[in-house]
């Protein structure tokens, strides 16, 4: 398929929405108590109801609730006291009802946003609806085109609780969907309501897009690209999706509403089938599932548990402990890191040596390990422990990166790291004169050349003095010593 040039493209106005499925960090199914353990031999966590067995009823998950409240809660969206379950119906062989179970027009949730920024400009993206629903199974496809090929179905994600998170067409560039996703990946980790790992399905997006000529009002036919499962792959199919569909009306040709899949091996798009409409569905009422109820204590409750949100959060480290903007987006990537940087900085007394110290030798230590935060032999009071010294002046920065490795591997604390190796800084002023003389009488040239005027040979001096010492002198002290040594 032959996509139109940048030249011509940039005529052309992009307009993006995306839904995003997010599968809930729950023990079990959301309709049974079938575990939702990933990994599992093929159809071994299933049950009656996830197998849509004539007469099995399902019963609604308090967790999943509770989750998929957090959930969008953590993108901003208002609770709806009363939501309903309707069955979408379709075939799909992986879907053993032969229907989803689903919410249609009355959603638990509506009304979000999420704020990004692309290229230093903040932008609000809204979200027009969150709903629960579960999950199909999975066909697995064996074979190759000239032989016998065979279709298998496991049904351990069947029954598997998501929510679907529904954006206005608000995004105008793959750059601007790439930020939204991004921002809606980690809201929902920092509420604890799903892992959003990729590799396992936990977040899947679909992307729906179209253009127009700029100055256009009225919204083209857009076209559903599904099963996105990583960032890259969202970027660049919507950048082929843009440009193809920007050479078909260059060409004369019309835009069909369809969905497409992407083929990340080839990075392009390929018709998959005609996109339905909600009428294709032909959705209504579950009539097994009672209407939910969510009251005012139940979702203060929900509430109550919910923390500091990223965007927030960023804000205060960059007004209130003086980070830099990359920084606090650094250390705002995870629940987990950012909890570890603020516990850190509390004992250390200094936040932006502690946001060095996470972000740098730690960071570096953990990667080599192949260790997440959350399992650092160091902890962040030990850390902060560690910075606390250097801010005291009893431990060089030099130091520091000796005793930090020495704490990871053996779980010591950094004074005890430090007694043992005998690491602690010298401040002993009549030891360091000692050592000033002696570098002083071994350099005679260099000191003619200061007494001549080169006055920077003052740092020639103190380096000499701080290599003398192995790293260990005071250097804010040597630095006084020897400015009043040489007059």
């Amino acid at each position: 398929m032959e996509i139109a040039p940048q030249e011509v493209i940039a005529k052309y106005e992009s307009v993006i929405g995306l839904e995003v499925h997010v599968q809930l960090a729950t023990r079990t199914k959301i309709f049974c108590g079938c575990p939702t353990s990933f990994g599992a031999a093929p159809n071994s966590n299933v049950c009656p109801v996830c197998c849509g067995l004539p007469g099995a009823l399902p019963v609604l998950s308090k967790q999943a609730v509770e989750l998929a409240i957090r959930g969008a809660l953590a993108l901003n969206c208002e609770i709806r006291p009363l939501s309903r379950f309707a069955r979408k119906n379709y075939f799909y062989p992986d879907s053993p009802k032969g229907y989803q179970i689903s919410q249609y027009d009355q959603p638990f949730a509506e009304w979000g946003f999420l704020d990004i920024a692309v290229n230093g400009a903040t932008k609000r993206i809204k979200v027009t609806r969150v709903h629960m629903e579960d999950d199909a199974g999975k066909s697995l496809h064996e074979g190759f085109r000239d032989s016998a090929k065979f279709t298998y179905v496991d049904l351990n994600r069947s029954g598997t609780p998501l929510i679907e998170i529904v954006s206005e067409p608000d995004m105008r560039s793959s750059d601007e969907a790439f930020a939204y996703l991004t921002e809606l990946k980690q809201n929902v980790q920092f509420v604890q309501a799903s892992t959003c790992d990729m590799e396992k399905g936990h977040l899947r997006c679909d992307a729906n897009v179209s253009v127009r000529p700029w100055g256009q009002t009225e919204l083209g036919t857009k076209v559903e690209v599904k099963n996105l499962n990583s960032f890259r792959f969202l970027r660049e199919a919507i950048d082929y999706e843009i440009a193809r569909q920007v050479a078909v009306i260059e060409g004369g040709g019309k835009i069909h509403q369809e969905s497409r899949l992407f083929n990340p091996d080839t990075g392009v798009t390929a018709s998959m089938r005609s996109k339905e409409d909600a009428h294709d569905y032909r959705y209504f009422p579950e009539p097994d599932l009672a209407p939910l109820r969510i009251g005012d204590a139940w979702l203060a409750a929900i509430k109550a548990t919910v923390p500091e949100l990223p965007g927030a959060r960023r804000l205060r480290f960059v007004s209130a402990l003086g980070l830099s903007e990359y920084d606090a987006q650094v250390l705002t990537a995870s629940r987990g890191l950012a909890d570890y940087f603020e516990a850190t900085s509390k004992v250390a007394g200094d936040a932006k040596l502690a946001a060095n110290w996470v972000m740098g030798d730690l960071a570096a230590l953990l990667k080599n390990a192949g260790l997440e935060i959350e399992a650092s032999p160091v902890s962040a009071e030990r850390l902060g422990e560690l910075v606390a010294l250097i801010v005291s002046g009893e431990l060089t920065g030099k130091l520091a990166k000796e005793v930090l490795p020495k704490m990871f591997e053996s779980g010591d604390t950094a004074a005890a790291v430090v007694e043992r190796e005998g690491l602690k800084t010298i401040s002993d002023t009549g030891e360091l004169e000692r050592m000033i003389d002696e570098v002083i009488a071994g350099n005679p040239k260099q000191l003619e050349q200061y007494r001549a005027g080169k006055a920077s040979l003052i740092g020639f001096f103190v380096g000499q003095v701080m290599k003398a010492s192995r790293g260990q002198a005071n250097p804010a002290l040597v630095n006084d010593l020897v400015k009043a040594k040489l007059g």
